[in-house]
């Protein structure tokens, strides 16, 4: 490793902050991972497995739990704000950390660029203006937390993210309220959904996996937890206190929302949502008879896109950050301003977010669509990464006495986290739709890894 090493073994980049709190990281987690396909996403899931979509969400939320363990592991005792890249590269060699790196930062690209859109869709409707004036408007808003110390947008996150978990909270209260019949009107609603309309498996195994597709990857983001790590006061404490509060509380919130949807609403009367009105969760407040549910609903669902979108530019100027720290990437991106932030870094990743706005607005027929697409499929390919660089640095870790947090079951349980990302694979290569991500992630990596041999060939000249 290029960065500093720190008293406890691990890493830390020494031109940037070390201010975050475990609070901050976990809302930070929290505040990528829960975004708009929770609100409007729900019902696709829904549809293709009728109420085994519960197992579906359980099935993908075991294997993120195994990852997320696995990365915490190598967090713990290496907390770097490259994280998963770095590790890749520590594992498999300077190429690996250049692909699994850029390949993270360009998903996140893309989904933030589809994430401002949709909350300036929004908020143009609201102000009878353009959608660009809110998207431009919230960019700087963003790039200017990003700038400022660490332990700020810590903060901002911290409480951004909070709102989203209070309604999630709420929502799960009241719903638990309908469905025990305690509101006025209503009766105990008891399993009629769940075992109604063609039963609890009504499409089968077969609709169960082609939930799994519809969900996979609807806790990404969580990642992000471990790049901040790097700035946090006690990263090695920080890490695991963080992980295990996302990952239980990201479980709750899920399964405690999709539970309550399929409880309460007939899941044959459930579809992609395009809009909040047609939201399973705008129809259970309708069932409440909650005045203004949609207007509510739309508020905060921007909240949602706006905290990940915030998240998500830490996530890439950091990573960007320690890529060109290590050769991976221009020097300019280096560059540190007075509040320790990796400044250069943020303005590259809020310019290429608006690249990725225009390019949706644009929408140019076959590219936009292979971009989007390549994006489902990168995650696994993360993952992949993530468990293959613990089964190879475990040994050496232990070696050197650096392992704080352990993964459960080494080896046989990151081997099984493997069998599972590949089975996953395998899965979507049996659905047309899914298999144009696989695809079109092919030939992301394929390019990133041709970038990687040339930005070596450079390097060595």
């Amino acid at each position: 490793m290029t960065d500093a090493r720190t008293s406890d073994g691990g890493t830390a980049s020494p031109d940037l902050s070390r201010t975050l709190r475990a609070r901050h990281l976990t809302m930070m987690g929290l505040g990528s991972a829960i975004g708009a396909g929770l609100f409007l996403g729900t019902g696709v899931g829904i549809s293709a497995a009728g109420p085994a979509v519960l197992l579906s969400y359980l099935a993908a939320g075991v294997i993120v739990l195994l990852v997320m363990r696995m990365l915490g592991e190598m967090g713990a005792a290496i907390p770097e704000s490259g994280s998963f890249a770095s590790y890749a590269g520590e594992a498999f060699g300077r190429h690996a950390r250049f692909v699994v790196g850029w390949l993270y930062w360009f998903m996140l690209i893309m989904v933030m660029g589809a994430e401002i859109t949709g909350a300036s869709a929004i908020m143009s409707a609201w102000f009878g203006v353009d959608p660009w004036i809110p998207a431009l408007a919230c960019m700087l808003v963003f790039a200017v937390v990003n700038l400022a110390r660490v332990r700020a947008f810590g903060e901002f996150e911290f409480w951004f993210a909070i709102i989203k978990v209070a309604v999630i909270i709420a929502f799960l209260v009241l719903g638990v309220l309908l469905v025990a019949g305690l509101l006025p009107g209503h009766t105990f609603v008891g399993a009629t959904n769940l075992t109604g309309h063609g039963g609890f498996l009504p499409n089968g195994w077969a609709g169960v996996a082609a939930g799994l597709l519809a969900v996979a990857f609807a806790f990404g983001g969580i990642e992000i937890v471990t790049i901040a790590a790097a700035e946090s006061e006690d990263p090695v404490h920080n890490i695991g206190v963080a992980i295990r509060s996302v990952i239980w509380r990201i479980a709750v919130f899920y399964l405690g929302s999709v539970a309550i949807i399929v409880t309460l609403l007939p899941w044959t009367e459930q579809a992609a949502a395009d809009s909040a009105a047609d939201s399973p969760f705008a129809a259970v407040l309708r069932l409440a008879n909650l005045p203004y549910a949609v207007g509510f609903l739309e508020a905060v669902i921007v909240l949602a896109l706006l905290s990940s979108f915030n998240a998500q530019i830490y996530g890439t100027s950091r990573l960007a950050f320690s890529l060109a720290r290590q050769g991976d990437g221009p020097e300019v991106l280096t560059h540190t301003n007075v509040a320790l932030s990796p400044s250069v870094a943020v303005w590259v990743s809020v310019f290429f977010g608006f690249v990725a706005v225009a390019l949706q607005w644009w929408s140019p027929e076959g590219l936009l669509a292979f971009l989007l697409n390549a994006v489902g499929a990168t995650l696994l390919v993360v993952w992949l990464a993530i468990a293959a660089s613990q089964i190879r640095l475990r040994p050496r870790l232990e070696a050197e006495g650096r392992l704080r947090l352990r993964m459960w079951g080494h080896p046989w349980l990151p081997w099984l986290t493997v069998a599972l990302i590949l089975a996953l694979a395998g899965l979507m290569l049996t659905d047309a739709t899914a298999r144009t991500q696989i695809v079109s992630a092919c030939v992301v990596v394929a390019v990133l890894a041709a970038l990687s041999v040339v930005n070596a060939r450079a390097r060595a000249h």
